[in-house]
């Protein structure tokens, strides 16, 4: 059982204990920003269902007539210990309200799920299946499988670029050192996980990453797995490796570099990636605009395309749903402008490249 936490409980250390007692102020949504007569709303469609713990996903689907529409996967941020795809509902009906886009409000497992069991290299195991989910059946929902892009916030701007990095690395065999490979939750019907590899069934056609957290290793060096992490609290679980209690990064830090996609970005000569779109606001603490900037570099280092978008005056989470007192942001005064650049991106990315990569 998840348990469900405030979704105005933000991610900087300083501030943790503040705004875990704050709660979300009541607001109203601007017609503008959320008219469901403009996209059709299908809830809580059940895409997996790994250890038997149930994954959903919201499926957003324009009105226009204008479909098959290109598709927009979303992975919600929360330290992958907090946090559901309802973080998400403001800014998915928005891109469905105000542009020609499939999307589709993923839900995945935390770490804190299954009594606290769950692995980090199995939370990617779900992004990877619900990519693949996606293509196999968005044609049901008026989406384009050939036209798909990733995107998230914090621990979703990890996965979706963790997709965008790393979803030629699939295997049968467990993760582990000597296979630092994953396992989709969801393959296509007779399929294995090496056949997809091959195949290029994680290609996608495009990324946004928004304050993502791009290197685990130097997270858990840095004691993302501690009580100084207070995420885990706030999951109601008692910080642990996220390998297992048997792996720590001083013995084993093959498997964190294997999660940290800043470690992982091929050469373009060897793999091109989609183009992305890095976004930061310039007052984040806990994901700095520097830190963004040096993924930026090393993207542009190995000839991968990629833009960089800095939010002027904004900390972490501007994405997110509902308001918050504390720090100063709310969805109506913050998001819309994130997402409109968000936007322009994807539909210049698709204007010219519409045939699939």
């Amino acid at each position: 059982m998840r348990i469900t936490r405030n979704p105005c409980e933000a991610f900087f250390p300083a501030l943790m204990l503040a705004l875990a007692l704050s709660s979300c102020s009541p607001h109203q949504e601007l017609r503008q920003n959320n008219d469901p007569d403009r996209y059709t709303l299908v809830e809580n469609v059940v895409w997996a269902s790994p250890a038997g713990f149930d994954l959903g996903m919201d499926i957003y689907t324009p009105k226009s007539g204008r479909g098959p529409y290109p598709v927009i996967v979303m992975f919600h941020g929360g330290g992958w210990l907090i946090n559901d795809k309802s973080i998400m509902n403001q800014a998915s009906a928005y891109l469905a309200t105000r542009a020609d886009y499939v999307v589709c409000n993923v839900d995945y497992r935390l770490l804190a799920d299954n009594d606290n069991s769950v692995m980090l290299n199995e939370v990617v195991d779900d992004a990877f299946g619900a990519v693949l989910w996606v293509k196999d059946h968005i044609g049901r929902y008026g989406g384009d499988e050939t036209r798909i892009a990733v995107t998230g916030d914090s621990a979703g701007g990890h996965l979706s670029a963790m997709v965008v990095n790393l979803g030629d690395r699939l295997s049968s065999t467990p993760f582990s050192e000597a296979s630092p490979n994953f396992q989709p939750s969801y393959l296509p019907a007779g399929q294995t996980a090496e056949q997809v590899a091959a195949l290029g069934g994680l290609d996608v056609q495009a990324a946004i990453l928004s304050y993502g957290a791009f290197d685990v290793l130097q997270g858990a060096i840095g004691g993302f797995e501690s009580l100084w992490n207070p995420f885990w609290l706030f999951s109601g679980s008692l910080p642990r490796g996220i390998f297992g209690s048997e792996r720590n990064v001083t013995e084993h830090p093959e498997l964190y570099r294997a999660l940290s996609p800043i470690r992982n970005i091929p050469r373009a000569e060897e793999r091109l990636l989609p183009p992305q779109l890095l976004t930061v606001g310039t007052e984040d603490p806990l994901v700095t605009p520097a830190s963004v900037k040096a993924y930026l570099h090393k993207l542009e280092s190995a000839g991968q395309p990629a833009e960089y978008w800095e939010y002027e005056g904004r900390p972490h989470a501007f994405l997110d749903s509902g308001s918050n007192a504390i720090l100063g942001i709310s969805f109506e005064a913050d998001a819309p402008e994130a997402l409109d650049v968000m936007i322009r991106f994807l539909d210049e990315v698709f204007a010219r490249d519409p045939a699939p990569r």
